[in-house]
């Protein structure tokens, strides 16, 4: 089996298991500007623990003008450039981490693991997202069984506005630098920076009712605008808003061309 592994919990749990029964499982991860460091550090980090075969790629999603529009079905462009480069290293089966809980929201990307012949295993033996987060808790794999969801970068970006690899950094790492200065002061889940037509939205999803006073985020919001002129995006900045977390926020499936 190859397993392709993204950094969170769902495909490394996969790749923890299927590499201690079988050693001759393959790992691959792909590299890109949509991927936050964060998450290959922690495929690395995995990889040498655990003694996994790992091959890094680059799927090559950047140079796909259909994925780079920014269509409602980005996902399915970045997947098949994934596992096109996927299979063309490996002979095994591939298989993603996608759990039953995946299927209950638009996923194009499955369309092409279709595609693909990519199988998941989570989904055959009936695993969701809870239990398998009790399955990395059993297999001891502390720094994942609580990991948050983390989509790729590309998911800020409001549908229809193209993407710019130089911008999805920028929004690494203002997601990083608020989690860093807000987290103790709002207990946060999560934090989200999203992309829309001169504006930037940073939503916080918190255990806490925050409130979200008009001033209450002028610091921040101030720091937001730093990192955005800074990496030479001063028109983003135009407005940054602080609102509440909500899923999916920047997917706008009615804009999806289906002719």
């Amino acid at each position: 089996m190859a397993v392709a592994v993204s950094g969170g919990v769902d495909s490394m749990t996969l790749a923890v298991l299927a590499h201690r029964v079988q050693s001759a499982t393959q790992i691959f991860h792909a590299i890109s500007p949509a991927v936050p460091f964060q998450a290959t550090d922690r495929v690395k980090l995995h990889a040498k623990r655990e003694g996994w075969q790992l091959k890094i790629i680059d799927a090559g999603e950047m140079e796909d003008a259909q994925y780079l529009a920014n269509p409602a079905n980005r996902c399915y462009f970045c997947k098949t450039n994934l596992y096109d480069r996927v299979v063309e290293n490996t002979a095994l089966t591939v298989a993603s981490g996608t759990n039953l809980d995946d299927l209950g929201d638009y996923r194009p990307g499955l369309i092409a693991a279709q595609e693909h012949q990519v199988c998941h295993p989570y989904v055959e033996v009936g695993i969701d997202k809870s239990t398998l987060r009790a399955v990395a808790d059993d297999l001891g794999l502390e720094d994942l069984k609580d990991l948050p969801a983390a989509p790729c970068l590309s998911s800020r970006v409001t549908t229809g506005i193209a993407i710019d690899a130089s911008l999805l950094p920028v929004i690494n790492e203002v997601e990083e630098t608020l989690r860093k200065q807000l987290a103790g002061q709002y207990s946060l889940q999560g934090v989200r920076c999203r992309i829309r037509e001169g504006e930037v939205a940073i939503q916080l999803e918190s255990v806490a009712d925050i409130g979200f006073a008009t001033d209450q985020f002028d610091a921040s919001a101030a720091l937001v605008r730093e990192l955005f002129v800074r990496a030479g995006f001063p028109d983003q900045v135009q407005s940054v808003l602080f609102e509440p977390y909500e899923k999916g926020s920047a997917f706008l499936i009615e804009t999806l061309d289906v002719s």
